[in-house]
This record gives structure tokens, sequence and C-alpha cells, in this order.
């Protein structure tokens, strides 16, 4: 069994199917990966959060946890939040490691998909 898992975390909605894009990047994940295990959680407003995907993990014997986070870019919940989270969890579970990653956002090839798809609309603008 790998050591390390993943989860992905984003921050959440009232309404439930503003969760399907971030589920379809799980399952994606899950489908280019198949040994990779994978989990999606959210700040708030929606199950699960990022306690119980932790709590699923240890219980299935991860000892390295990254946590990816499905945001255009760093705000209040990947600067104060995430951390503060994992850091409680880090004291629940010293025997794991916690990782926070960049926000998706700021990965270049999101940022070159971004502009990509704007482009395609000024496209489409301009037919």
């Amino acid at each position: 069994m790998a050591e390390t898992a993943f989860v992905l975390i984003a921050h959440g909605a009232r309404e439930a199917a503003w969760a399907l894009p971030l589920r379809r990047v799980r399952d994606a994940v899950a489908a280019r990966a198949p040994g990779l295990r994978v989990e999606l959680a959210f700040m708030e407003l929606m199950p699960p959060d990022l306690a119980e995907c932790v709590e699923k993990l240890v219980a299935e014997g991860f000892v390295r946890i990254l946590v990816v986070p499905l945001f255009i870019a760093r705000g209040g919940h990947l600067i104060h939040d995430v951390p503060q989270q994992l850091d409680e969890l880090h004291r629940q579970h010293p025997g794991v490691t916690f990782e926070l990653a960049p926000p998706v956002g700021e990965a270049e090839a999101v940022v070159q998909a971004m502009a990509g798809h704007v482009l395609d609309m000024a496209g489409r603008a301009a037919e």
C-alpha cells in the first residue's frame, strides 16, 4: 500500500450542484491514477470536512497526507484556516505527516488553461 494519500479541498457551497466540477476533478485523478488514494473535502457548508477525510485515511493506515487546495488563489482559508486545522490534526495524529500544496490556481498549467478558455470565449464573441 502507498503511504501517501491526497485530500483535495474546496470551499463548499449551499447548492449541491456547485460541487459537481470538483467531484469530476477527484474522479479524474482517481481514473488517471487508480492506485492513488484521493478524497475531496470542503471547508464549509457541505460534507465531508478535512478532519473527516483525514480520520478515514489515518484509519486506512496512511502516514502522509498531502492537502491540495482546489482554490484559484491564497486567501484567508489557505493562509489561516487550513494550516490551523492541519496543526490540530498533527497534534491528534503525531505519526502522520501533513503537507499543504499551493492552490491549483497558481499552477502555470491552470493559469494557461484559464487564459485559453477566455480566449476561446473571445473568439466565439467575435463570430
